[in-house]
This record gives structure tokens, sequence and C-alpha cells, in this order.
């Protein structure tokens, strides 16, 4: 049997087989490859165990019939979670094959591990599919080259946790178009833009807020030839024109302002909105 091929058939078979799969998938094949990741990510996961203990209490009950309608429904919803996450491991074994030689030593080492366990106990909480495919693939492309420290990983698991799905939105249409102002996200999102004083207007405001405090994206600047940020100079006409100060806050939807991700923010997009890219390089790479 393949080295997937018992998480395979944990979906199809009965709970009452799922330790003596999740042995064979431990056992021989190219498995042994991957057996002290498997052991982390099931480690970090409460429910695991006791969904295999159950099973076995469930089938001596069924050969009783004694079963209990409610045990029965908790492990029938485990069954499918266990499906899923068998499912996860199989891809994520699956994009490993296709890695370089210096796959072996990192995905067998303990700070990468302590890295699996992190991010399948946040994959076991995410209540959404679009922040557990995030999760998958930051652990897959973080196995597949040390291409940031094991803090930023861990700091993006964080950001993924935080941070909601209209969050997400936000950062894919600046990745897409570094400079874009905030009028523009609303519309590329949006059909109408709302009142300033709606509660769109102040959810809008809040995230961008949010992922700039949070050092996701920022605001353009210029930048001396290493790299150092230039203020912001007012003009001399508008200075001197003793034009009158507007009556109205700047719009939720400003036009003139473009925004960027950061150095952080880049890297966070390269690891858990793309597929495995062999390296990490300039900021013009991404963009």
């Amino acid at each position: 049997m393949s080295d997937s091929d018992a998480l395979t058939s944990m979906g199809d078979q009965s709970l009452v087989d799922a330790e003596n799969a999740i042995a064979e998938q431990l056992g021989g094949g190219t498995g042994r490859k991957y057996v002290r990741f498997v052991i982390a990510a099931l480690s970090s996961i409460p429910w695991v165990g006791g969904v295999l203990s159950a099973a076995v209490s469930f089938s001596a009950e069924k050969e009783q019939e004694k079963v209990n309608a409610l045990h029965k429904l908790w492990l029938e919803e485990h069954k499918r979670k266990i499906a899923e996450l068998g499912q996860t491991l199989r891809d994520i074994f699956a994009r490993f094959e296709n890695f370089g030689e210096d796959l072996s030593d990192r995905t067998s080492s303990d700070e990468y591990l302590a890295l699996v366990k992190r991010t399948f106990r946040s994959w076991d909480q995410a209540d959404t599919d679009e922040k557990r495919s995030m999760l998958q693939k930051l652990i897959t492309n973080a196995g597949a080259k040390k291409l940031c420290s094991d803090d930023l990983i861990r700091l993006f698991i964080n950001w993924i946790e935080l941070y909601h799905e209209a969050h997400f939105m936000v950062i894919k249409e600046i990745y897409r178009d570094p400079g874009i102002t905030r009028g523009e996200i609303w519309d590329q999102i949006h059909d109408e833009r709302p009142r300033e004083d709606s509660a769109e207007s102040d959810l809008f405001k809040y995230l961008i807020r949010d992922l700039s405090t949070g050092g996701v994206i920022r605001q353009v600047r210029e930048t001396t030839e290493d790299g150092e940020f230039l203020k912001r100079r007012q003009s001399r006409t508008f200075r001197r024109s003793g034009t009158p100060a507007s009556r109205t806050m700047e719009s939720a939807f400003e036009e003139t302002k473009g925004y960027v991700l950061t150095e952080l923010g880049k890297q966070f997009v390269h690891y858990v909105m793309e597929d495995v890219v062999p390296q990490i390089s300039a900021a013009s790479e991404l963009e």
C-alpha cells in the first residue's frame, strides 16, 4: 500500500478500522519518510485519540446491540473530520514528493515538527475551508526549504488565526495591483460604494487600519537608495495658498494614496496564497 493509501481509505472504511489504518500509514513504504510528521500532526489534535478509542468501544457495543444513538452521531461526525485530515496529509505528502533533496533534513528537524504541531492545532480550530487551505500551504511551503525564520512562520499562523476572510480579500487586491488606493480596492470587491457614515464604510476602514497596524500593508512611500523611508513634504504652493481646510473628513474610499504590501506581507502571500516557489527573492519578483 502506498504511503497515503491508508489515510485515503479512512473516509470510506468504518472507524472500527481507523487505528489499524493509521498504524499501516506509519508503517512501511515511502510513508516512513513522513512518520514523524504524521505523529506530530496527530498528537496536536486532541480528539484524534478519543475517536480511535471510541471506535473500538463502538464496535463492541454494536456487536452487543447496545449502540447509543448520540455516540454513533459523534463518531460519524469525526469520521468526516478524520477523512478531511487524511486528505490534507495526502496533499502535503504529494507536494513533498516533488521537492528537492533538502526536504528530508528539514521535515525531520525538531524545529519544523514544532511548527507542524502548531499548524495542525490551528488547522483543527479553523472555522473556514479557506483558513485550513492557507495553513496547509504554509506548512508545506515551510517544509520545502527554510526561506525565512521559523519565528515568521509562527507569525503567519497567528495572522491566519487573527484575520477574517475580509482581510484576506484586501490583501489579495493589494498584491494583485501594488499602489492601489482604498477606493479602488473597494470597487474591485464590491459593486457600489456605501455612505461614509454606514456600517460597511466603518468596516472597510477597520480592515485597512487593522492590516496597517499589523504590519501587513502600508501606504506607498519613497525611499532612499539604502531603503530608508522619506518623510512626506507638504508642497509650498499648498502652504502659501491659504486654501481653507476641508469641512469633511478623509473618505474611507480615498483615491490619492496608494497601498502596497510590506515585505512581511509579501512573504505571507508567498507562503499561504501561492503554490510553492523555489525561493523568495526581491520585492519586484512578487510584484
